[in-house]
């Protein structure tokens, strides 16, 4: 008896996909989509029920759900595009720009948020099989349609890394779309922004400092090595005052250990290192606080 399991690797068939193709091409039977092997993730979209239902395989499903109506954009383009900064459990993200009531008659639900925008063609690009906003483009949208600040900034500088681009674009961008809803966010955003974070925990530590009314620190600053060794790249630092700051992610013991070593020779050098995990943001104003005391103490 012949399998009824779509054929994903010889035919390259997506891990996400419309139920209605499946069967007109004969891969499955109808009766096969609303068994355990299959999970409905929209209408006429489904995933394997084996597959991790995670922020990629929700953005590919948002793809599915949107071809030739629109694109995947927002925090699920930007998976696709592999920026680090899409929140846990975020909904798939999509822009319609069909249909007689603007939206291509596709809904939002539970999982799913529907954008109608203005979308220019050099404002889309294809990763995979999927049609998504470019960076640039990811950057302006979740800018304007997010209202926490530091979120904000945290996406531009993820999205800036990988485009890559400079976070003033976003600025010149929003000057094609003078009317766009939350336009009015994004200087704030630009002003802050800085692509050199090496990771989301780098910016959000950034933000907290500068909006804690701390002077900005300098990014990824190479310090000479004293003891002559190659030049020592912190996240975060005041080189006037010596004052380094470095996230420590306490679930990589291994980069623990590595960057201890390799702070070493700046400490006896007078150097004195604050280190922040992801415990210590948990009490913001504790953090600020250390810092603003090294910073007197330098003084």
């Amino acid at each position: 008896m012949a399998s009824t399991e779509p054929r994903w690797g010889v035919f390259g068939w997506p891990a996400a996909f419309r139920g209605s193709a499946a069967v007109q091409a004969g891969l499955l039977a109808q009766r096969d989509l609303r068994g355990p092997r299959f999970r409905r993730v929209h209408p006429d979209v489904y995933v394997r029920a084996a597959d991790e239902f995670g922020p990629e395989l929700v953005a590919l499903a948002a793809a599915a759900l949107v071809e030739g109506r629109g694109v995947v954009s927002g925090y699920s383009a930007a998976t696709l595009l592999g920026a680090d900064c899409t929140p846990s459990g975020a909904p798939a993200e999509i822009t319609l720009t069909g249909g007689a009531d603007g939206r291509g008659g596709i809904r939002a639900h539970p999982g799913l948020v529907v954008h109608s925008d203005a979308t220019a063609p050099r404002e889309v690009t294809q990763v995979a099989d999927a049609l998504v906003t470019t960076a640039l483009r990811t950057a302006y949208d979740i800018a304007r349609w997010i209202t926490d600040l530091t979120e904000a900034v945290v996406a531009t500088d993820a999205l800036a890394r990988v485009g890559p681009f400079a976070p003033e674009q976003v600025l010149e961008l929003s000057e094609r779309y003078p009317r766009a809803r939350g336009r009015a966010r994004l200087p704030r955003v630009v002003a802050l922004a800085d692509p050199r974070s090496g990771s989301p925990m780098q910016s959000r530590l950034r933000l907290l400092l500068v909006l804690g009314g701390l002077p900005a620190p300098e990014v990824r600053p190479a310090v000479p090595d004293p003891a002559g060794g190659a030049a020592v790249r912190l996240d975060l630092a005041y080189p006037e005052q010596r004052i380094g700051i470095e996230y420590s992610d306490l679930g990589r013991a291994d980069r623990v250990l590595r960057d201890a070593g390799r702070l070493v020779s700046l400490v006896d050098d007078g150097w004195r290192i604050v280190r922040v995990t992801r415990h210590d943001l948990w009490v913001p104003e504790r953090v600020v606080d250390t810092v603003r005391h090294a910073l007197a103490m330098a003084r």
